[in-house]
């Protein structure tokens, strides 16, 4: 039976088989010691005279497990017999055993298939795999039910812009920009409270850091509201959940990234503040008027938060009508709508909806819509909806200003940007 590399230690004086990829050969005088990775970590190999393997080739090893305060967990194994599974080409692109550190995230990119086998990249996908357990885990726990919606719709929610066409058997259909038609109509069904980890897709000419054309979302929609407060509250449960749940498991990876998360405390104390408000912030610590909350203008509310509240994190809410959706309730010239910025980016866009038939038909001239254009969206309210409202987190986003990652596609498997559709 196969032994992890994590469980050697715990395997002295035994004979076992470790199986993965060669990950560092190293000669001396005679004696070869080589790092065998696997999912679990990385143990060391001892062999008698030369290896005739490449780096990354895959290998079975059998051998005896030996104490050596040198090794990695403190023991190696003896190596009697070698099974080379798969030979690995020796013209490895990238380097997969040492620092990234002078490679350009383009290169990274460009080899992607390589750079993943890299072990401190390859953490940024651990950690953020638990993101997306502690979130859905949470959101069960309270009641809600996950959903899968489809990607490909008639119609844009949205606004109808910013969207990706797709040649479905001669007709025009969309990639989805969100769930939010799917969430709403279920929300409408009875279910209430639902969610959804999903793609979604915006095409917009963004080349920076922090834009990718194709994302994971981790949608909410909860019925029964009586604003927007009743979101910001649970997104701020949820995230206490899924900082302590990537702190409890992932401490390694947070020192190897010299990260940390906010604690519970710190989640509870993001303070809460008019979109006129943070504006104000803006003009105060800069001496420039904002006329909207800019890249700059979230670092610099990010700033004063830390500094007045002790947390990189604010809500921002009441945005006006005309930067938010038209299905965003209205409140007068604003809405029932927020952003959560955390360390310096908007990793949330959310608020209450408009629930009443009338309202929604009102709404729609205003944003040069129709009814009609609208295709089947209408009807969640024709035949009653209740109150309700929801949010979305970029996983990629929330994963990027965790770690400290100088590039949001660095959190992205498989990034997709105006100029990158491959690998």
């Amino acid at each position: 039976m196969r032994t992890l590399a994590v469980e050697v230690p715990s395997r002295s004086g035994e004979a076992v088989d470790v199986s993965g990829w060669v990950h560092r050969i190293r000669s001396l005088g005679g004696i070869t010691f080589v790092l065998i990775r696997d999912r679990s970590g990385v143990v060391q190999v001892v062999y008698e005279g030369d290896v005739d393997f490449t780096l990354e080739s895959v290998v079975t090893v059998r051998g005896s497990v030996e104490a050596n305060e040198k090794a990695p967990g403190g023991f190696e194994v003896r190596a009697a017999e070698t099974t080379l599974l798969a030979v690995a080409a020796s013209d490895l692109p990238i380097p997969v055993n040492q620092p990234l550190d002078g490679v350009g995230i383009d290169a990274l990119l460009d080899h992607r298939i390589v750079s993943l086998r890299n072990i401190k990249v390859r953490h940024i996908f651990e950690l953020q795999a638990t993101v997306v357990q502690a979130f859905a885990e949470f959101l069960r726990s309270q009641g809600f039910t996950e959903i899968k919606s489809s990607k490909l719709i008639g119609t844009g929610t949205e606004g109808g812009t910013g969207l990706f066409t797709v040649d479905y058997f001669g007709d025009q259909v969309f990639l989805a920009q969100s769930p939010q038609f799917y969430k709403q109509a279920m929300v409408a069904s009875g279910m209430e409270r639902v969610f959804e980890v999903g793609a979604a897709y915006r095409a917009e000419k963004h080349d920076t850091p922090r834009h990718l054309n194709e994302y994971v979302s981790l949608d909410v929609e909860m019925g029964f509201i009586e604003s927007e407060s009743d979101l910001m509250d649970l997104e701020v449960e949820i995230l206490q959940h899924l900082f302590a749940a990537v702190n409890g498991k992932h401490g390694d990876i947070l020192a190897e990234f010299e990260a940390r998360v906010p604690t519970g405390d710190q989640v509870a104390a993001t303070p809460r503040i008019s979109h006129d408000r943070a504006k104000e912030i803006i003009k105060e610590r800069t001496g420039a008027r904002a006329f909207e909350i800019n890249p700059e203008g979230e670092r610099v509310l990010c700033e004063w938060a830390d500094e007045e509240h002790g947390v990189e994190a604010v809500f921002v809410y009441g945005f006006p009508r005309k930067k938010r959706p038209f299905y965003t309730y209205p409140e007068g010239l604003k809405t029932r709508s927020f952003d959560l910025l955390f360390r310096g980016l908007e990793i949330t866009t959310g608020g209450q909806r408009i629930n009443e038939y009338p309202m929604l038909l009102e709404a729609l001239p205003k944003f040069g819509l129709t009814e009609a254009g609208l295709g089947d969206y209408p009807t969640i309210f024709k035949y009653g909806c209740p109150p309700h409202g929801g949010f979305a987190i970029g996983l990629e986003r929330i994963t990027q200003k965790i770690l400290g990652l100088q590039n949001v596609k660095e959190a992205s498997l498989f990034p997709r940007d105006r100029k990158r559709v491959r690998p």
